[in-house]
This record gives structure tokens, C-alpha cells and sequence, in this order.
């Protein structure tokens, strides 16, 4: 469901957005098909996307609804697409550049769709790709033994493993080796770089709903960072509490209903 901080007359767009989202997303992760079912399915998700009766459902319902506003914010869910496929074929990233250029496909596009279905200005897309792409490198920190138990996924980048001395028996171990622990703070380091170029998003956004979704959205970035930092992602998952969910939406109300009182929110975006 779109979040209510989104234009109502939006949120319709979003909700088909994101349901397609899944649809292709739990196609790439089918565990009873093959690598060639899943690309063949997600060609499918393709031709919906262009309006063909063969289509997905869901493709098609996102056709339908966007081609009657902007047919070229398509273009951000065949983005996603591009991703699905390679994860599909069980893609290894070898390099942090190999795992950025995954998340430029696997999560910018969604950020870019919110800020062209809200008709924002380009100085966004740089914040707004910075955020998303942290979002994707901590999903994949909370989702190591995940990934490489149910998916056999590994999406740390490999020559950080190799440096470290990381076999992929530590990926489903009951608690991270040093060298992982390193692997992990490594990359957290890089989602703390990222969230800083990320922090002028909010208040780049002129849309307010939009700009609060994008303030709740990054405390709780940093939030997640900063568990991760503390614990073991390996022994338990690592998520948000019911209470960082609470804090993060008054955040995000606050900064889309009270514009002129952002400057007092700087504490709050860094999550502390």
C-alpha cells in the first residue's frame, strides 16, 4: 500500500508500481524454477509493460496506468527488470563497482519514479540514488546467510571476501568470523558515505508528502546502519524495532506538514 504521505491522487500509481515490483521480484526468486523459467516469466513481466495481452498481470496493470499519464516512467520498471534478470542467472558482483551497478537497476529506479511521478528536479536523482542504493547494500548485510541458504546469492563483493580470508561455509555460519565482521563494517562504511550524499534529499524535494517520506526513510537508513554496526546479522536478523518505525514516521510527518522547521530536524535525519 503507497504510504499516506503520498499524494492521494498519486498513490494509486505507486501502489501498481510496487506491486509490480514484487510480482517480478518473487519471479526472480521462484526457487522451483530454472534460471531459463525465470527469464522466460520475466520477458513476460516485459510484454506487459508494453501493453501485450501475454503479459503479467501485473505489468499490464501498470501499463495501463502509466501509459495514460507518462508512458516514459515505464522505463523505470523495465529498469528493475534488468536486475531481476541477473539474478535470475545467479550473477556474482566481484568488485563494490559491480555491486553498485546492481543497485542501479535493482533499487535507484524506485526512487527516480517517486521523484518523475511527483515531477521533481534533477538536483534529486544524485541524493535519491545515493539512499536507494544504501537501502539495497543493508538489506543485503541483514539477508547474508538468507541470500546464500535459500537463493545461494552471495552479493558481498569478492575480492573484499577474498582479502579477508571469508569461505562461503562462513556465509551460513551461526555467528561472523573476523573476517566477515570486517566485510560487513567495510561495507557499512560505503552506505556511510552514501547516506551522507544522500541527506540533502529531503529538503531538495519540493513535494511535501514525498519530502517527509524521503526524511522517515533516511533516519531509519542511518538507524539500520548503525545496528548493523553493533550486531551480528549472522546470530539474528537485524531490523528495525517497532519503535524506530514509530520514530521514523514522526520524522517523516513532521518534516512534510512543518517545511519551515526542517532545520530543527538535523539530529532526528541522523537517527540519532
Amino acid at each position: 500500500m503507497a504510504s499516506l504521505l503520498i499524494r492521494r491522487d498519486l498513490r494509486e500509481d505507486v501502489r501498481c508500481f510496487y506491486a509490480f515490483a514484487r510480482s517480478a521480484d518473487d519471479i526472480a526468486d521462484a526457487p522451483g524454477l530454472s534460471p531459463a523459467e525465470r527469464l522466460e516469466k520475466l520477458d513476460l513481466c516485459e510484454a506487459g509493460l508494453r501493453g501485450r495481452d501475454t503479459g503479467t498481470p501485473e505489468a499490464r496493470a501498470l501499463h495501463r496506468t502509466l501509459s495514460r499519464k507518462s508512458p516514459a516512467l515505464l522505463d523505470h520498471a523495465r529498469a528493475l527488470l534488468t536486475a531481476f534478470r541477473q539474478d535470475s542467472r545467479g550473477h556474482e558482483y566481484a568488485t563494490d563497482e559491480d555491486l553498485l551497478a546492481y543497485c542501479r537497476h535493482s533499487a535507484d529506479p524506485v526512487g527516480r519514479f517517486l521523484l518523475d511521478l511527483h515531477g521533481e528536479d534533477a538536483s534529486c536523482l544524485a541524493p535519491s540514488d545515493a539512499l536507494c542504493t544504501t537501502l539495497q547494500i543493508l538489506n543485503h548485510l541483514q539477508d547474508i546467510c538468507d541470500d546464500k541458504t535459500r537463493l545461494d546469492r552471495v552479493y558481498l563483493p569478492a575480492d573484499r571476501l577474498m582479502a579477508e580470508g571469508v569461505e562461503p561455509r562462513d556465509l551460513t555460519a551461526a555467528r561472523s568470523t573476523a573476517g566477515l565482521r570486517r566485510v560487513i563494517d567495510g561495507l557499512l562504511d560505503l552506505c556511510d558515505k552514501l547516506l551522507e550524499q544522500a541527506a540533502p534529499l529531503p529538503d531538495r524535494i519540493t513535494a511535501r508528502g514525498l519530502a517527509g517520506e524521503a526524511a522517515s526513510i533516511l533516519w531509519l537508513a542511518n538507524n539500520l546502519s548503525r545496528r548493523l554496526r553493533r550486531e551480528d546479522p549472522l546470530a539474528g536478523r537485524v531490523a528495525p524495532t517497532p519503535l524506530a518505525f514509530l520514530r521514523a514516521a514522526l520524522v517523516g510527518a513532521g518534516h512534510a506538514l512543518s517545511p519551515a522547521r526542517r532545520s530543527h530536524l538535523g539530529p532526528e535525519l541522523r537517527g540519532q
